[in-house]
Parts: C-alpha cells; structure tokens; sequence
C-alpha cells in the first residue's frame, strides 16, 4: 500500500506565495516521476508541473514562469512553489507518483486525495 498526502492549500492573496507539500509512505520501492495537476470545477484536470527522479522538470504553460516543482528523495516529498498565484489558479490541486511498491516489480501511478487552492483578487 502507498499513500501521498498533500499540505499546504487555503487560501491566498492574488501575487502572494503558497507552497504545497506531498509526502509519500507506505511499501516503496523507488518513486520514478512525481506529480502536480490541478482541476477547477466545470474544467478537466490538467498537468500543472512534473519532475522525474533525477529532477528533470516540465510546466504546463500556464504556469511557467510562475510555479516551481520540486522533490526530496530522502523525504519521500515533492513540492509547488506557488509564485504570483492568480485566480485563474484557484482548483483542488492533486498529487501523483510513479512507484515501484515493495509488493511489485512494475510502476504504478497514486494519487493523493487533492487540497484545495484558493486565490482571491
């Protein structure tokens, strides 16, 4: 069993800074990608930001320039450095990883249960 469990959403002021958190437990192995998406209501849930095991990063282009991805193999933990939040980024923002669990040889994608970001004008 893996788990990812995301900290750090709520509210924030437009042009501020948020940082979410997401740790990973359970019977691992190795974590090869980790990720962020995000999903508004009404809309599809979209890739905010990526980062492979050796720290190879990608953006969706909405938030390049503006948001950082991050991750501490020894934690277990991949970041988002919210810069300049706007409203457009107000959604519920969800954690995934690639794991090789200790029960498996092959990958496997989990999610965390999501943290809802608010940014107000």
């Amino acid at each position: 069993q893996v788990q990812l469990v995301e900290s750090g959403g709520g509210l924030v002021q437009a042009g501020g800074s948020l940082r979410l958190s997401c740790a990973a437990s359970g019977n691992i192995f190795r974590i090869n990608d980790m990720a962020w998406y995000r999903q508004a209501p009404g809309n599809q849930r979209e890739l905010v930001a990526s980062i492979t095991s050796s720290g190879s990063t990608n953006y969706g282009d909405s938030v390049k320039g503006r948001f950082s991805i991050s991750r501490d193999n020894a934690k277990k933990t991949v970041y988002l450095q919210m810069s300049r939040p706007e409203p457009a980024d107000t959604a519920v923002y969800y954690c995934k990883a690639t794991v090789i669990s200790s029960y498996q040889l092959y990958a496997k994608d989990y999610w965390g249960q999501g943290t809802q970001v608010t940014v107000s004008s």
